[in-house]
């Protein structure tokens, strides 16, 4: 073969690779990725994707729901939806719960330029979407928010029980945290990509109310915009707060309020601590006739024993030991607490001996007990997994 007709063979080859690698080109990034956390909302899941879609009708636009293993098959339904939609994504977590961190998953799992937070339980316009969508492209802010309380919102969607709990939290949040925005707790925002992607290592993933972390980590610097709208009744499913959910929205506080000195889950490891100060003594009352010795052991087992299945059940609820590892746990509870004891005693005893005021001796060894018990058990008891 001459080398004419060889530069020519080589010319058709990369032509051929050069078109064949356009063809398969692969699309670009959505302009706007929803996110939607979810826990057992498969009957919401056709309707949300149609509206979705008819909402954000011309724009580029993808959904991501983050599911948190819901019982009633909700993510392998919204994957079915996926299997014929490559616009619909779905995340399932296993062994991870909590509002708070499905939305900061799902918005880190976007390549989209804008992201929007909105709840699975059709409670949210998506008509709202394209404004917001909007007020981002012009540059007029960082963050949108759909809130319910300035002219033109409502939220008669809500329960009174639920929209007295949702104002008084407002107005907590705006006190004490200086959050200048009327519905600091609005789960129905949409911001820029990159201003997550920056703030994501400062935002807690317990609890409920994201928007409020999101505000207070990104600081005074961004610009926020808020947007009006009717919040609606739900039609599907069930609510999914609970009595617990006003736990975690103080500990968020607590932990903002003290730039984070504070960290998640400490305000009820501490209760549930007080609260086994008084099972201790209940118990002692009971049975110290037969002996204090013995009582006092009993006791001291019977508070550990309450602690243990207390915090076990409410304070590290999404990372619940069950069967075997709930056995191990409790007994690696029970050696770290021991060891909480005797370090309690020692420091109490030690500034006692330097302050004889009893009730501050006292106080110091407890602060350090709780301390040790709290940050070894995080680690070795609920850290296991």
């Amino acid at each position: 073969m001459t080398p004419t007709l060889q530069m020519d063979a080589k010319a058709a080859r990369e032509a051929h690779l050069a078109t064949s690698a356009l063809a398969s080109a692969p699309q670009s990034a959505p302009e706007l990725t929803v996110v939607i956390p979810t826990f057992c909302e498969r009957g919401n899941i056709i309707p949300l994707v149609e509206r979705i879609d008819s909402a954000l009708a011309g724009v580029r636009w993808e959904l991501i729901f983050v599911d948190d293993n819901s019982p009633d098959g909700t993510a392998t339904f919204a994957k079915l939806i996926g299997a014929n939609d490559a616009r619909v994504r779905c995340i399932n977590r296993i062994g991870r719960r909590g509002l708070a961190g499905a939305c900061v998953e799902g918005m880190l799992a976007s390549q989209a330029t804008y992201v929007a937070v909105m709840d699975g339980d059709l409670q949210h316009d998506e008509r709202l979407l394209i404004g917001m969508l909007a007020q981002l492209r012009a540059g007029a802010a960082d963050l949108v928010i759909g809130t319910r309380y300035v002219e033109g919102g409502s939220a008669e969607g809500l329960s009174t029980v639920r929209r007295s709990t949702s104002r008084l939290a407002n107005v907590l949040a705006q006190t004490l945290l200086r959050i200048d925005v009327a519905d600091p707790v609005s789960g129905f925002f949409m911001l820029r990509r990159t201003l997550i992607d920056t703030i994501a290592p400062h935002l807690s993933t317990r609890g409920f109310k994201i928007l409020i972390d999101i505000l207070v980590s990104a600081g005074k610097s961004i610009r926020v915009l808020e947007m009006p709208y009717q919040f609606r009744v739900r039609q599907h499913g069930n609510s999914k707060l609970d009595n617990l959910v006003v736990l975690d929205f103080l500990e968020l506080l607590v932990g903002k309020i003290s730039h984070g000195f504070i960290p998640d889950r400490f305000l009820s490891f501490s209760l549930i601590g007080a609260s086994g100060i008084a099972v201790h003594l209940a118990v002692l009352a009971l049975i110290s006739r037969f002996g204090f010795m013995w009582a006092q052991t009993i006791a001291t087992i019977v508070a550990m024993s309450s602690n243990f299945f207390l915090n076990n059940a409410l304070t590290y609820r999404d990372q619940r030991l069950t069967g075997t590892k709930a056995v191990f746990g409790f007994v690696m509870f029970f050696m770290i607490c021991s060891f909480g004891i005797a370090s309690n005693i020692s420091v109490s005893n030690w500034y006692y001996s330097l302050d004889s005021r009893w009730w501050v001796a006292g106080l110091l060894g407890a602060i350090i007990s709780a301390v040790w018990n709290f940050a070894v058990s995080r680690t070795l008891v609920w850290g296991m997994r």
